[in-house]
Protein backbone atom coordinates (compact mmCIF):
# COMPACT_ATOMS: atom_id res chain seq x y z
CA UNK A 1 0.00 0.00 0.00
CA UNK A 2 1.32 3.40 -0.96
CA UNK A 3 1.94 5.57 2.08
CA UNK A 4 0.04 8.80 1.60
CA UNK A 5 -1.37 11.39 3.98
CA UNK A 6 -4.73 9.66 3.59
CA UNK A 7 -3.62 6.03 4.00
CA UNK A 8 -0.93 5.96 6.65
CA UNK A 9 -3.05 6.47 9.76
CA UNK A 10 -4.03 3.83 12.29
CA UNK A 11 -7.10 3.80 14.56
CA UNK A 12 -7.04 4.80 18.21
CA UNK A 13 -9.25 3.17 20.82
CA UNK A 14 -11.49 6.26 21.10
CA UNK A 15 -12.49 6.20 17.44
CA UNK A 16 -9.99 8.79 16.24
CA UNK A 17 -6.89 7.94 14.23
CA UNK A 18 -3.21 8.89 14.29
CA UNK A 19 -0.84 9.19 11.32
CA UNK A 20 1.95 6.61 11.51
CA UNK A 21 4.76 9.02 10.70
CA UNK A 22 5.12 12.27 12.60
CA UNK A 23 7.47 15.23 12.75
CA UNK A 24 8.95 15.92 16.18
CA UNK A 25 9.59 19.62 16.73
CA UNK A 26 12.00 19.48 19.67
CA UNK A 27 15.25 21.41 19.27
CA UNK A 28 17.50 23.06 21.84
CA UNK A 29 15.94 26.52 22.18
CA UNK A 30 19.31 28.05 23.08
CA UNK A 31 21.03 26.82 19.92
CA UNK A 32 18.28 26.72 17.29
CA UNK A 33 17.96 29.78 15.02
CA UNK A 34 14.67 31.64 15.11
CA UNK A 35 12.32 30.43 12.40
CA UNK A 36 13.72 26.90 12.19
CA UNK A 37 10.59 25.26 13.59
CA UNK A 38 8.39 27.33 11.29
CA UNK A 39 10.31 26.34 8.16
CA UNK A 40 10.57 22.70 9.23
CA UNK A 41 6.85 22.30 9.84
CA UNK A 42 5.98 24.18 6.67
CA UNK A 43 8.21 21.95 4.54
CA UNK A 44 7.00 18.84 6.36
CA UNK A 45 3.36 19.62 5.58
CA UNK A 46 4.21 20.36 1.96
CA UNK A 47 6.05 17.02 1.79
CA UNK A 48 3.07 15.11 3.14
CA UNK A 49 3.49 14.98 6.91
CA UNK A 50 0.22 15.34 8.76
CA UNK A 51 1.28 14.40 12.31
CA UNK A 52 3.10 17.21 14.12
CA UNK A 53 4.44 16.55 17.63
CA UNK A 54 5.11 19.57 19.82
CA UNK A 55 5.18 20.77 23.42
CA UNK A 56 5.00 23.89 25.52
CA UNK A 57 8.47 23.10 26.89
CA UNK A 58 9.94 23.23 23.37
CA UNK A 59 9.46 27.03 23.35
CA UNK A 60 8.50 27.03 19.67
CA UNK A 61 4.76 26.36 19.54
CA UNK A 62 4.22 29.88 18.20
CA UNK A 63 6.29 29.00 15.12
CA UNK A 64 4.69 25.58 14.75
CA UNK A 65 1.22 27.08 14.95
CA UNK A 66 2.07 29.76 12.41
CA UNK A 67 3.31 27.16 9.94
CA UNK A 68 0.15 25.07 10.36
CA UNK A 69 -2.10 28.09 9.93
CA UNK A 70 -0.18 29.31 6.87
CA UNK A 71 -0.50 25.92 5.16
CA UNK A 72 -4.22 25.92 5.96
CA UNK A 73 -4.56 29.47 4.61
CA UNK A 74 -2.84 28.65 1.32
CA UNK A 75 -5.07 25.62 0.76
CA UNK A 76 -2.42 22.91 1.20
CA UNK A 77 -4.38 21.30 4.05
CA UNK A 78 -7.50 21.73 6.12
CA UNK A 79 -7.41 21.84 9.91
CA UNK A 80 -8.91 18.35 10.10
CA UNK A 81 -6.03 17.02 7.98
CA UNK A 82 -3.47 17.96 10.64
CA UNK A 83 -2.89 15.85 13.75
CA UNK A 84 -1.23 17.96 16.44
CA UNK A 85 0.07 16.42 19.66
CA UNK A 86 0.73 18.73 22.61
CA UNK A 87 2.11 17.92 26.05
CA UNK A 88 1.40 18.75 29.68
CA UNK A 89 4.70 19.69 31.33
CA UNK A 90 5.86 18.56 34.78
CA UNK A 91 5.13 21.84 36.57
CA UNK A 92 1.44 21.74 35.62
CA UNK A 93 0.24 18.45 37.13
CA UNK A 94 -2.05 19.98 39.81
CA UNK A 95 -5.61 19.59 38.45
CA UNK A 96 -6.38 23.30 38.63
CA UNK A 97 -3.43 24.02 36.30
CA UNK A 98 -4.24 21.49 33.59
CA UNK A 99 -6.90 23.33 31.60
CA UNK A 100 -5.17 26.75 31.78
CA UNK A 101 -1.98 25.11 30.49
CA UNK A 102 -3.78 23.48 27.58
CA UNK A 103 -5.51 26.78 26.84
CA UNK A 104 -2.11 28.49 26.80
CA UNK A 105 -0.96 26.02 24.15
CA UNK A 106 -4.12 26.64 22.12
CA UNK A 107 -3.62 30.40 22.37
CA UNK A 108 0.01 30.08 21.28
CA UNK A 109 -0.89 27.80 18.37
CA UNK A 110 -3.98 29.92 17.59
CA UNK A 111 -5.96 26.70 17.13
CA UNK A 112 -9.32 25.71 18.62
CA UNK A 113 -8.25 22.23 19.69
CA UNK A 114 -5.35 19.81 19.71
CA UNK A 115 -5.78 16.28 18.41
CA UNK A 116 -3.82 14.57 21.18
CA UNK A 117 -2.73 15.94 24.55
CA UNK A 118 -0.42 13.85 26.70
CA UNK A 119 1.16 13.91 30.14
CA UNK A 120 4.79 14.39 29.14
CA UNK A 121 6.29 12.62 32.17
CA UNK A 122 4.76 10.76 35.12
CA UNK A 123 6.77 12.83 37.59
CA UNK A 124 5.99 16.39 38.66
CA UNK A 125 8.16 19.42 39.38
CA UNK A 126 7.33 22.19 41.82
CA UNK A 127 4.65 24.40 40.22
CA UNK A 128 5.68 27.93 39.36
CA UNK A 129 7.08 30.15 36.64
CA UNK A 130 10.29 28.12 36.33
CA UNK A 131 9.88 25.08 34.08
CA UNK A 132 12.97 23.35 35.48
CA UNK A 133 13.01 24.36 39.17
CA UNK A 134 16.12 23.59 41.22
CA UNK A 135 17.29 24.48 44.70
CA UNK A 136 20.47 26.35 45.62
CA UNK A 137 22.54 23.19 45.28
CA UNK A 138 21.21 22.43 41.81
CA UNK A 139 18.89 19.60 42.80
CA UNK A 140 15.54 19.25 41.09
CA UNK A 141 12.54 20.47 43.04
CA UNK A 142 10.00 17.68 42.71
CA UNK A 143 6.33 17.89 43.63
CA UNK A 144 4.00 15.20 44.92
CA UNK A 145 1.65 14.27 42.11
CA UNK A 146 -1.62 12.39 41.87
CA UNK A 147 -1.69 11.08 38.32
CA UNK A 148 -5.35 10.11 38.65
CA UNK A 149 -6.35 13.64 39.63
CA UNK A 150 -4.32 15.05 36.75
CA UNK A 151 -6.00 12.58 34.42
CA UNK A 152 -9.47 13.60 35.59
CA UNK A 153 -8.62 17.21 34.75
CA UNK A 154 -7.57 16.07 31.29
CA UNK A 155 -10.82 14.17 30.87
CA UNK A 156 -12.67 17.42 31.58
CA UNK A 157 -10.65 19.11 28.82
CA UNK A 158 -11.69 16.40 26.38
CA UNK A 159 -15.32 16.72 27.43
CA UNK A 160 -15.04 20.48 26.82
CA UNK A 161 -13.84 19.90 23.25
CA UNK A 162 -10.34 21.32 23.75
CA UNK A 163 -8.67 18.03 22.81
CA UNK A 164 -9.78 15.07 20.69
CA UNK A 165 -7.72 12.30 22.34
CA UNK A 166 -5.77 11.83 25.57
CA UNK A 167 -2.51 9.98 26.12
CA UNK A 168 0.63 9.74 28.18
CA UNK A 169 4.38 9.69 27.64
CA UNK A 170 7.25 7.86 29.33
CA UNK A 171 4.83 5.81 31.44
CA UNK A 172 5.74 2.31 32.60
CA UNK A 173 3.27 -0.53 33.21
CA UNK A 174 2.63 0.42 36.86
CA UNK A 175 1.93 4.05 35.98
CA UNK A 176 -0.40 3.02 33.17
CA UNK A 177 -2.23 0.72 35.58
CA UNK A 178 -2.89 3.67 37.90
CA UNK A 179 -4.86 5.35 35.13
CA UNK A 180 -6.52 2.26 33.68
CA UNK A 181 -7.71 1.09 37.10
CA UNK A 182 -8.90 4.52 38.24
CA UNK A 183 -12.45 4.40 39.61
CA UNK A 184 -14.82 6.23 37.31
CA UNK A 185 -12.42 6.31 34.35
CA UNK A 186 -14.16 8.12 31.49
CA UNK A 187 -11.46 8.24 28.82
CA UNK A 188 -8.59 5.77 28.75
CA UNK A 189 -5.21 6.79 27.38
CA UNK A 190 -5.05 6.01 23.68
CA UNK A 191 -1.27 6.25 23.38
CA UNK A 192 2.00 6.08 25.29
CA UNK A 193 4.87 8.01 23.73
CA UNK A 194 8.17 6.40 24.71
CA UNK A 195 11.70 5.98 23.40
CA UNK A 196 11.50 3.01 21.06
CA UNK A 197 13.97 2.02 18.34
CA UNK A 198 16.10 -0.98 17.23
CA UNK A 199 18.49 -0.49 20.14
CA UNK A 200 15.70 -0.16 22.72
CA UNK A 201 12.64 -2.12 21.65
CA UNK A 202 10.71 -2.28 24.96
CA UNK A 203 8.93 -5.58 24.12
CA UNK A 204 7.22 -6.06 27.51
CA UNK A 205 5.80 -2.53 27.56
CA UNK A 206 4.79 -2.84 23.91
CA UNK A 207 2.87 -6.06 24.62
CA UNK A 208 1.14 -4.61 27.67
CA UNK A 209 0.02 -1.59 25.66
CA UNK A 210 -1.23 -3.82 22.86
CA UNK A 211 -3.29 -5.83 25.33
CA UNK A 212 -4.92 -2.64 26.59
CA UNK A 213 -5.54 -0.93 23.27
CA UNK A 214 -2.82 1.68 23.80
CA UNK A 215 -0.78 2.69 20.75
CA UNK A 216 2.96 3.04 21.30
CA UNK A 217 4.29 6.24 19.73
CA UNK A 218 8.05 5.83 19.43
CA UNK A 219 10.30 8.86 19.74
CA UNK A 220 13.91 8.78 18.57
CA UNK A 221 12.92 5.93 16.20
CA UNK A 222 16.44 5.73 14.77
CA UNK A 223 18.13 6.06 18.15
CA UNK A 224 19.42 9.19 19.83
CA UNK A 225 22.78 10.80 20.47
CA UNK A 226 21.51 12.56 23.58
CA UNK A 227 22.70 11.33 26.96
Amino acid sequence: MELTAESHSIPLSDGNSIPLIGLGTYANPHETPKGTAYESVKIAIETGYRHIDGALIYYNEHEVGQAIRDKIADGTVKREDIFYCGKLWNTFHPPELVRPTLEKTLTTLQLDYVDLYIIELPMAFKPGDEFTPKDESGKWLYHETDLCATWEALEACKDAGLVKSLGVSNFNKRQLELILNKPGLKHKPVSNQVECHPYFTQPKLLEYCRQNGIVIVGYSPLGTSRD
